[in-house]
Order: structure tokens, then sequence, then C-alpha cells
């Protein structure tokens, strides 16, 4: 059976949930298209985040980025999208989504969106 392109992303406990530490992915075939022309955008997405109780599984997050290529979306529309995501996924202390997109029209435009967890007052 082939592997399709799929919105869900799974998730798996941290092993190390005691131990603040950076897992960092980076992908340089991510794909969408231009809302206006629907010519494709080529990207490099960079993903790094803190886990706090989930880390999310490797598989899912390639087909996950993958379910983005035939839809429409602007740059910073979607590298938003792409970290409202992952945190409502695994909820993690920090994360930063990073779209580094190919020129286009003598334009190379980077996207980076970032979140934090608040910090639990004792």
């Amino acid at each position: 059976m082939a592997t399709q392109p799929s919105k869900i992303l799974e998730t798996f406990d941290n092993p190390r949930p005691g131990r603040r530490y950076e897992i960092r992915f980076e992908t340089p075939e991510f794909t969408c298209l231009c809302p206006l022309t629907g010519q494709p955008d080529f990207a490099t997405i960079r993903i790094r985040y803190v886990p706090d109780a989930l880390c999310v599984e490797l598989k899912s997050l390639k087909l996950y980025l993958w379910s983005y290529r035939n839809e429409g979306a602007f740059h910073e529309d979607v590298t938003n999208r792409i970290l409202d995501d992952l945190v409502e996924a695994i909820s993690p202390w920090e994360m930063t989504v990073e779209g580094d997109f190919n020129v286009r029209g003598g334009i190379h435009t980077v996207v980076e969106a970032s979140y934090r967890k608040a910090e639990e007052k004792g």
C-alpha cells in the first residue's frame, strides 16, 4: 500500500521529560502552491522545539508536510499553520518554524514563526 499525505500528526511520549533539550528537523523538499498563480513554491522547512510531555513522530511529520503539496498557501500563512498544528499536537515548551522559500520573482522569502509556553508560577 502506497503512503499518502496526511494532516494527522502522531506523537510519542518524551523519553526524557525531566530534561529540557532541543530537537531540530530540516526538510529541503517542501512544496506548496502559490494561491494566486497555482505555480509550485519550494522551500526548506526548519523546525526547532523543546518538547514537554510529547514528541512528534517523524513519518507522520513527513506525511503532514507532504499534504501541502497540492494546497495553495501564502508563505506567511503556511509557516504559521505548520507551527499552530505542531503546537496543538505536542504542546512543546517552545518551538520555531522557519520557511526558507526559493527565489520567486527575484525575491527570496524567509518566514519565521515562534511559540513559547508560559512558565507555570508556583
